[in-house]
């Protein structure tokens, strides 16, 4: 599923009505329709009572032709118009003089005092105050309302429904403007937004809808949208006569003192996650406890460091060994030592297969990012939030702002995927596209979960689909692990170990198929 800016929403609209001739009224009424449409379906209509407000452009017209199908199907609706309705322009006045002719009650709101008590015994709220197009804080009568919409949900059990995207919500990143709405269900038109799918407007969403409002699907679904929902392709079939060649052979790169955990938690979910044969290079003193946890792993001792940290003595032999691995994976634990930080650099220039930059390999390269730009093979890098203010030189205050892009364009200078892990992670490929990853959970925010994805994506490789699939695939069926460890164990004590633990049924569901509860959650939004 395609995932548009505001921009580019307005745009189809204007393709809608310009070259296919389907007027702004109908795609109001049909915004109308599929938001009411929800609201019959999980609350009911029929002798029920409910308030609307409305700002006065357009979504406020969305709202208003929610109204008049309420008061149309046996409902009590009041509609509390915030501003002056003369303002009202092109389908939103002519909704607005609609509902003026019925016997539906309409008020210019001037102070939330006034509605309170019709709040209070109503049965279900909708939410037409804003649109996606916000782009200041909220504040006076708007912040009371909104506040007002929270308090009678949090406190007395109301139903919220919003339009398009939940007031306060910025539709192109999903920050909030000083205070939005919670609500229980959104129905987003055309196309889901950036804002509804990004935290934190997706968890004020609460369960999210889109409908395509008669857009066909050559403008929903077309090439120029370059943000879209991961859906990765389905593993092809595990070979009857396979070997553990045929799966995929990976040469990890890790390890440190204090860090034991992450070139072990890296090779292992490798092989956990599918994969066939694991080489770990790591210093050779810290091996034997290492091998104690990771018996299935083939080690590779390193020669080390003053600090026993991975030397640069390693270099032609880990060059020599890379040439016959299928990916290599570094930097999982593998210290700020300025010597093996050098190695680094050399490898990252001089490896020839795909490649994947993890952790302290990322810091590494952060000030030498030519290297990295000009490999000759695939090079994936999987920083979290603060390695890529490393990498991009921005603040990560900055990088909240505009997220996709920023990942977009990482990802074009650096010729590489770029994975930003996180609430939704984000995967950004050279050619411009990015995917949603919709899997995963809070729990999985702990010490030692990325470099299980850092072993789950060359896995994915190994089990047959292209690079950027292996991807995509990887980081999908990380955030599945972490999803049936938080199901059976809770998000609250998860470790790497748990995410690491469910990776084999976390493949077996997805090559099954996933249940209708799960599916539905993954995509995005559901259609109506």
């Amino acid at each position: 599923m395609k995932v548009c800016t505001v921009s580019q929403m307005r745009a189809l609209d204007e393709r809608a009505m310009e070259e296919l001739g389907i007027k702004e009224e109908l795609l109001m009424e049909n915004a109308g329709e599929a938001l009411y449409h929800i609201v019959s379906k999980t609350l009911g209509v029929t002798g029920k009572r409910f308030m609307v407000f409305c700002g006065i452009g357009n979504n406020g017209g969305d709202g208003l032709v929610v109204a008049r199908k309420i008061h149309s199907n046996g409902g009590g609706v009041k509609v509390c118009v915030l501003g002056n309705a003369d303002m009202y322009k092109g389908a939103a006045k002519l909704n607005f003089d609609i509902v003026s002719r019925l016997p539906i009650e309409v008020c210019r709101l001037d102070t939330v005092e006034a509605v309170k008590n019709d709040v209070y015994h109503c049965d279900g709220i909708v939410d037409a105050v804003f649109g996606t197009g916000l782009t200041r804080d909220v504040g006076g009568l708007y912040r009371d309302v909104i506040e007002l919409i929270n308090g009678a949900r949090n406190d007395r059990s109301k139903t919220v429904f919003s339009a398009d995207i939940p007031s306060g919500v910025q539709g192109d990143t999903g920050k909030v403007m000083g205070v939005a709405v919670r609500a229980d269900h959104t129905v987003t038109f055309g196309l889901p937004k950036i804002g509804n799918v990004l935290f934190p407007g997706y968890e004020l969403a609460g369960q999210l809808y889109v409908t395509h409002i008669s857009f066909p699907p050559s403008m929903y679904d077309n090439e120029g949208l370059k943000v879209e929902i991961n859906r990765p392709a389905a593993f092809p079939p595990r070979k009857r006569g396979g070997h553990k060649g045929d799966f995929g052979k990976v040469l990890f790169i890790a390890g440190a003192p204090s860090y034991f955990g992450a070139p072990c938690f890296a090779a292992l979910s490798f092989m956990k996650a599918g994969g066939g044969y694991a080489r770990l290079a790591a210093p050779k003193s810290m091996i034997p406890f290492i091998a104690d946890r990771a018996r299935e792993v083939v080690f590779v001792p390193q020669m080390e460091t003053d600090s026993g940290t991975i030397s640069l003595h390693n270099k032609k032999a880990l060059l020599t060994l890379s040439a016959a691995m299928d990916m290599v994976v570094i930097g999982p634990g593998l210290s700020l030592d300025a010597e093996t930080q050098q190695l680094v650099r050399e490898l990252v220039r001089e490896i020839t297969k795909p490649l994947l930059i993890d952790g302290d390999g990322i810091t590494a390269v952060c000030e030498h990012l030519e290297t990295v730009a000009r490999r000759a093979g695939e090079t994936v890098l999987t920083p979290h939030l603060g390695e890529m203010s490393r990498l991009t030189g921005l603040s990560m205050e900055k990088i909240e702002t505009d997220k996709i892009a920023t990942v977009q364009q990482t990802a074009a200078t650096l010729h590489a995927a770029i994975v930003l892990k996180g609430a939704h992670s984000l995967i950004g490929l050279p050619d411009g596209r990015v995917f949603i990853n919709m899997t995963g959970n809070p729990g999985m925010a702990t010490a030692g979960s990325g470099d299980v994805l850092a072993g789950t994506i060359p896995a994915a490789l190994g089990l047959g689909l292209p690079i950027w699939e292996a991807v995509k695939k990887g980081v999908f069926i990380h955030g599945l692990s972490g999803d049936w460890a938080a199901e059976v164990k809770g998000e609250d004590g998860m470790t790497a170990q748990d995410i690491l633990d469910y990776l084999p049924l976390a493949l077996k569901m997805d090559r099954e198929g996933l249940d209708r509860r799960r599916a539905l959650r993954y995509m995005g939004a559901e259609v109506v």
